[in-house]
């Protein structure tokens, strides 16, 4: 039977794969890199409320698709399609929401929506990883799926323009971080690593933005 010829996106996509470089011994393809480094400028983007943080996060997802798919990572690989349609969202709902002194507008939670966070993340995570199990999609179904339940999350509320979207990434970076190690993508692990100093920075820059959004809101008119 005749191999299908490979159309110019996946031959792209192929090659990038296939190639790559090696540091500290460990093999990182051209894909992992570009995915995991647009993935990092991502964070800044959404720390400076910019618009062009969707269109690099839709790059990002088609590669790290094919990078996981690889590592047999299928809940992690499943999130990538997931964040791909939320990110369509989050890019029509930051257009709406943009201020033209403060830029995107941002404010906290309330107490009942962190508490559906948290809920959302704990039940998610439990039928998610029970699934993975079942279909035998992943070798470690229990933090696949944290990240992949966290990672919805994270998208979601920064569509919504809610603060603690930078929480949930805290937390999906602890749990990603020991994953991508025994994953052997050490680019992946180190990357998450620095995404815990961004997501710190972006936490206070969001929090200032919210108090000054809010103070706008609430402020007496003279």
């Amino acid at each position: 039977m005749p191999r299908r010829r490979l159309s110019g996106m996946e031959d792209a996509v192929h090659v990038l794969m296939q190639q790559g470089f090696t540091v500290f011994g460990q093999k990182v393809s051209w894909a992992e890199f570009i995915g995991q480094v647009f993935a990092l400028v991502v964070v800044y983007l959404a720390q400076k409320r910019s618009l062009w943080t969707w269109p690099v996060q839709l790059v990002s997802v088609t590669l790290l698709f094919v990078v996981y798919m690889s590592a047999q990572l299928g809940g992690t690989a499943a999130r990538q399609v997931v964040i791909a349609l939320i990110t369509l969202y989050g890019w029509w709902a930051w257009t709406r929401r943009r201020d033209p002194v403060f830029g995107v507008v941002v404010r906290k939670g309330t107490a009942k929506e962190r508490i559906a966070v948290v809920a959302a993340f704990l039940l998610g995570t439990v039928a998610f990883a029970s699934l993975l199990d079942a279909l035998d999609a992943s070798w470690a179904p229990w933090p696949d799926a944290a990240i992949f339940v966290g990672t919805v999350l994270a998208f979601t509320l920064q569509g919504f323009g809610l603060v603690e979207f930078w929480l949930v990434w805290l937390v999906v970076d602890a749990i990603g971080v020991p994953l991508q190690i025994q994953s052997g993508l050490w680019f992946s692990a180190a990357v998450y690593t620095v995404f815990a100093v961004l997501v710190i920075r972006g936490w206070i820059d969001w929090n200032r933005a919210a108090k000054q959004t809010t103070g706008r809101v609430t402020a007496p008119t003279s």
